[in-house]
């Protein structure tokens, strides 16, 4: 057995991270694998030391519309295979998901829909969210060992958001949201931070109007989940909400594999 090291981050534009040292970072933190969310480019926006990174293989996600979502998985060794979105053309052409599959799990990196446009995305939310369990149940139901981060756009619990009763009734904690989760829960899914960590007060998203995050004013809303036969390899999982850069900061799972 050998442990990995995963990083999932939402940059808000891997154009305006890479302007404040997101290269170096990366160097630094030489994860095996990194999922970045909300890219906002495409190929012809990234310059060649991006696009693929020193010493990793990179995959991209580009959503239909420019400067508009996208993923993009980094991974030093080369996944046995790689499938960009889950076979649904109304949730695919936005460019939120790309699965990989590495010796020992298969890792969904995700970027759930925002629903607080309005109602119309809400609903495209919620029924991503159906279609995307519809699609993770039956590879869990024949054994396979998942791994699915990023960013979910809702915090689960109030212990999750710094100010739950103010945002009772706001996109990202209402109760259909929320209950989505809990039955992702009730399915087997592991939330890896609280594994280890049952603490309050731990966030990864700040919102920068309000300069919240220097107040701690956050939501927890980027995750990594696991299926129950990949509990026992669990090393550890964290928030590094030391690391600057978005209005979200990465998280962290170690795990062993094969």
């Amino acid at each position: 057995m050998k442990e990995v090291k995963l990083l999932c981050w939402n940059v808000n534009g891997i154009r305006a991270v890479m302007k404040r040292g997101f290269l170096d970072w990366l160097a630094r933190e030489s994860p095996d694998v990194l999922c970045l969310q909300e890219t906002k480019a495409t190929p012809d926006d990234l310059p060649q030391g991006l696009l693929r990174p020193p010493g990793y293989f990179a995959f991209w996600n580009y959503p239909e519309r420019k400067g508009y979502a996208g993923v993009a998985t980094f991974s030093k060794e080369k996944p046995l295979k790689v499938q960009n979105g889950f076979g649904m053309p109304e949730f695919d052409k936005e460019g939120r998901v790309i699965a990989s599959e590495h010796p020992g799990f298969t890792l969904f990196n995700v970027y759930f829909p925002n629903g607080k446009k309005d109602a119309t995305r809400l609903k495209f939310k919620i029924d991503f969210y159906e279609a995307f369990l519809n699609y993770i149940e039956p590879l869990r139901k024949k054994g396979d060992r998942l791994v699915i981060c990023g960013d979910y756009n809702t915090a689960h619990h109030e212990i999750d958001l710094a100010r739950p009763k103010e945002n009772s009734k706001i996109s990202g904690f209402l109760p259909e949201e929320r209950a989505w989760m809990d039955r992702l829960v009730s399915l087997g899914y592991v939330d890896t931070f609280r594994h280890f960590n049952k603490e309050p007060g731990q966030y990864s998203w700040w919102d920068i109007k309000t300069r919240a995050r220097e107040r701690n004013v956050g939501w927890r809303i980027d995750y990594f989940f696991v299926t129950p036969n990949l509990v026992s390899e669990l090393v550890n999982a964290a928030i590094l909400s030391e690391v600057t850069g978005s209005d979200h900061c990465p998280v962290l799972l170690e795990l062993r594999v094969p």
